[in-house]
């Protein structure tokens, strides 16, 4: 092993997975990009095979073959047997004589701060929230749908959207103008069109996360229904970071309150704006920021962290990432 080799550390997502090797001191050796991170559709073993591919090639390009500490930060890693599980599958592969596995949000909150203190809500194609402080304790959800009482997100939205635009198109529901901007997105002039062209797939499911920002314009230009959708994800974000501050007795010191994910890294003024004024009033001394290092940083970050490096390492690892 390269004795410069410290750390190799892995933001895995649903749509690509970033690596890093990094050296004791902070000097970023390599970086490698791969695809998806999806062990409930493949199975664990698939796709650890699947960050394989990315770690041998960041390994070739730093010249090691192994590292002190593996660092990563993956998605679908919500409970912690499936953090264990996934830390054996990585130990097996022999990349690193450690291995500590954590969810993804943990990423977004460590790039966002500069010590591990704080708490990050991931609001994205789901919405997840975590919190940490540096003596280790955690605060987390189990956040893997509506059975673990979570609600928005990108698609979340989407399908808010299109359920108050159907019923509003056919009586069931109070009119809004999402019946008409929705299937307009798509060229089409109903939403009976619509629900028909979802269901046979002439619109592929997938394309379903294009109508959340078509929600938030709706929103922009008056509907009220609209507007309340985008009120209630504002909502649900500000009650799980207050829950988070408050089971890490955050709420009587200022503490950050990361925002991350497409949705929230958008800005929108109304989402953003309600978001912040609900947070002034339950969480006084929160401040929150949006987060727009790469995710990759914080799994760097934790690594260091892990491997007790100085204060030093941790600003030049940063400097690499936001430069």
């Amino acid at each position: 092993m390269g004795l410069s080799a410290s750390v190799l550390a892995v933001d895995a997502g649903n749509s690509k997975t970033d690596v890093a090797v990094v050296a004791a001191d902070g000097e970023v050796l390599a970086t490698a990009r791969g695809g998806a991170f999806r062990p409930p559709a493949v199975g664990v073993e698939r796709a650890v095979d699947a960050l394989a591919d990315a770690v041998t090639r960041a390994f070739a390009a730093a010249g090691v073959t192994s590292v002190d500490h593996v660092s990563a930060c993956l998605a679908n890693a919500d409970l912690p047997v499936e953090e264990e599980q996934l830390a054996a599958a990585l130990h097996a592969r022999a990349w690193g004589r450690s291995v500590e596995v954590r969810n993804d949000t943990f990423a977004v909150l460590r790039a966002g701060v500069a010590e591990p203190l704080g708490v990050a809500v991931v609001c994205g194609a789901g919405v997840n929230c975590v919190g940490m402080r540096p003596d280790g304790r955690t605060a987390r959800f189990p956040a893997i749908g509506r059975i673990s009482g979570d609600w928005g997100g990108g698609w979340g939205l989407a399908e808010e959207a299109l359920w108050h635009a159907a019923r509003a198109e056919d009586g069931r529901g109070e009119p809004t103008e999402l019946a008409r901007t929705l299937p307009a997105h798509f060229g089409l002039d109903s939403m009976y069109a619509l629900i028909e062209a979802l269901h046979l797939r002439r619109v592929e499911p997938v394309r379903r996360h294009e109508l959340t920002p078509v929600l938030f314009a709706t929103a922009a230009d008056g509907d009220r229904l609209a507007r309340s959708v985008v009120d209630r994800q504002a909502d649900e974000v500000v009650a799980m970071a207050t829950v988070a501050l408050t089971r890490l007795d955050l709420l009587a010191e200022p503490a950050p309150v990361l925002l991350g994910g497409s949705v929230l890294a958008a800005r929108h003024p109304q989402l953003d704006g309600r978001i912040r004024e609900l947070l002034a009033a339950r969480a006084p001394k929160a401040v929150p920021r949006v987060v727009t290092a790469r995710p990759v940083l914080g799994a760097v970050l934790l690594g260091l962290d892990r491997v007790g490096a100085a204060p030093g390492a941790r600003e030049r690892a940063r400097e690499h990432f936001t430069a």
